[in-house]
């Protein structure tokens, strides 16, 4: 059994503040020995478990993200697009498959074939991952083997229980945490955003339970689809981990 397991949510470009809390874990000097990860979260944790350091996986995202969602849709381009995603996992783990990561990895996706949320941990990688983050209405499902991938978030965007008996103890990363949304001018896609949270937030409580250690950044002024303020998201998620220190070491011991 391994001795730390780390969960990562789903959240657009707001898992940024996923990579904020892995460098705080560096400096702390704590290693996840698995990662589980939806969406976002498992772009992330597929890099982080392929051998980059959360600096270089920001740059990566920036360099290959629009302004926007909206502009991904338009273009073909940016990180949320699965075509481009698919070039850039291809460049950065050239070596398809789950078991050449240097950490164990769960991918959780939703399978539109059986109504089902599906999590991957052997076989072929890159797929699998943009299937998990495939935006239902806003991108195409993925066809993987006999399933149709959409974003795992449909079903299970915060998946902590295919760790269960994996780890001794949990990290958890959320960056969905839902707060009032009064006197803000929702956009359509922030409504959109929001009814995707609001079905979700019954589930992501059950399993929020299960984790040692919750991060849940403030995020509330920030979309899942913008990426500008990447480096903002990034400072908020690694303040978050640090504001919890004492608690992260106490995991080590």
């Amino acid at each position: 059994m391994a001795d730390i397991g780390l969960v990562l949510s789903g959240g657009g470009a707001r898992g940024v503040a996923h990579l904020g809390l892995l460098q705080a874990l560096d400096e702390l000097q704590i290693k996840p020995q698995v990662i589980s990860g939806v969406s976002a979260g498992a772009v992330i944790g597929a890099l982080y478990a392929g051998g980059y350091k959360p600096a270089q996986i920001l740059h990566i995202a920036k360099e290959h993200s629009p302004m926007s969602v909206v502009a991904a849709v338009i273009t073909s381009g940016g990180l949320f697009s699965p075509e481009i995603l698919k070039k850039v996992l291809a460049k950065a783990l050239p070596h398809d498959g789950f078991e050449f990561l240097k950490i164990p990895l769960y991918v959780t996706a939703t399978d539109l074939n059986s109504c089902s949320s599906v999590t991957f941990s052997k076989g072929l990688l890159n797929d699998v991952i943009v299937g998990s983050s495939a935006v239902p209405a806003v991108f195409e499902p993925i066809l993987h083997q006999h399933y149709l991938l959409v974003d795992g978030g449909v079903l299970n965007d915060f998946p902590v229980d295919c760790l269960s008996g994996q780890c001794r103890k949990i990290i958890g990363s959320h960056v969905n945490k839902l707060l009032s949304s009064e006197g803000m001018n929702l956009t359509r896609l922030q409504v959109l955003e929001r009814c995707f949270h609001l079905a979700a937030a019954e589930k992501v409580t059950s399993q929020a339970r299960l984790c040692d250690v919750l991060i849940e950044p403030v995020l509330t002024p920030y979309n899942m689809f913008e990426m500008k303020y990447a480096d903002e998201i990034f400072e908020i998620g690694y303040q978050a981990a640090m504001d919890q220190k004492e608690n992260l070491l106490l995991l080590t011991y």
